[in-house]
């Protein structure tokens, strides 16, 4: 496949960004990948296993001559790390990033972009528990979506060629309004890890039970919250305080239906249950006919990682 960018700069490099080079390197999507962290010990271990083709030292040198920046730095950075890289963008250049917030991004970072730059936001709906330059694989994005959400005046030139890219690694596109984007991620991400998060602190703080035997009997469900709330404490802070809006707001929802089912529970209400229960097993069967996960006891993730389904 014919090159879409001649120069990629990637800001960050974790799971997301280290994805994206696998995946582009693999197809020929760039002519070059170049990628930068703060972290000297990240840009050691990039260039070490050969995450990009060349691991810059610093901003202005990562983004030198770069047709497509990718800001995969958290939330919270974004504004910052846009301020840095304006003065050395090359005219046309185009500027997107990967957060899971899209209204704060966009008032922290477009005031940086200068004109004749382009900047899509964007949201790639895919990922795992686990963070740092190690942690990418090629087939990250595959069958999942990426939402972009272009600010008002958006070349759709760029916007197409930015589309390309994304589908060139496997994802599929869609378009969305950002203040939608945000409520629509606070139902199905933010609020989840959230209550992920406070599930496991509860464990953490019941004193009845102790340390080793909530390791040791943990069953399905508490396994699973273990594993959502292992994800990067830094990411989620910048999540929660950029999105705070939206996920208050859903989890006043959720807090209104767990009344409901404590209400239930307590008056032994076992046909209200069943109905719920019921109704909402649909959802999770929804997820798999559309694709985003298969029926396996893991969720389908070491597939996903290109490995055998664990038994």
């Amino acid at each position: 496949m014919a090159a879409i960018y001649d120069r990629v700069a990637l800001i960050g490099l974790g799971l997301i960004a280290g994805s994206m080079s696998l995946a582009m390197r693999e197809a020929g999507l760039a002519g070059e990948v170049v990628g930068h962290a703060r972290s000297p010990e990240t840009r050691a271990v990039a260039a070490e296993i050969g995450l990009v083709d060349r691991v810059a030292e610093s901003v202005a040198e990562a983004v030198e001559g770069a047709d497509l920046v990718v800001l995969a730095v958290p939330v919270g950075a974004m504004g910052a790390v846009a301020a840095e890289i304006a003065p050395h963008l090359k005219p046309g250049a185009t500027v997107t990033d990967v957060g899971s917030v899209k209204q704060a991004v966009i008032e922290a970072v477009a005031p940086h972009i200068p004109a004749g730059a382009h900047f899509i936001p964007g949201h790639p709906l895919a990922g795992t528990e686990h963070s740092g330059p190690r942690s990418g694989f090629a087939s990250l994005f595959r069958n999942r979506w990426w939402l972009l959400t272009p600010v008002e005046g958006s070349d759709p030139a760029a916007v197409a060629r930015l589309s390309a890219l994304i589908r060139a690694m496997g994802a599929n596109v869609e378009e969305m309004d950002a203040a939608h984007h945000d409520l629509v991620l606070a139902v199905t991400s933010h609020t989840p890890h959230l209550i992920a998060y406070t599930m496991v602190g509860v464990a953490d703080h019941l004193k009845r039970v102790t340390e080793s035997e909530v390791i040791k009997y943990s069953a399905a469900g508490f396994r699973d919250f273990t594993r959502i709330a292992a994800s990067d404490p830094t990411m989620w802070r910048d999540v929660f305080l950029q999105n705070k809006e939206a996920v208050l707001d859903i989890l006043g929802r959720f807090t209104e239906e767990l009344f409901v089912l404590q209400r239930a529970i307590r008056m032994g209400d076992g046909a209200h249950l069943h109905d719920y229960f019921t109704r909402t097993r649909a959802i999770r069967r929804g997820i798999i006919e559309a694709g985003q996960d298969i029926a396996a006891p893991d969720f389908g993730r070491s597939l996903a990682a290109g490995e055998a389904p664990k038994p």
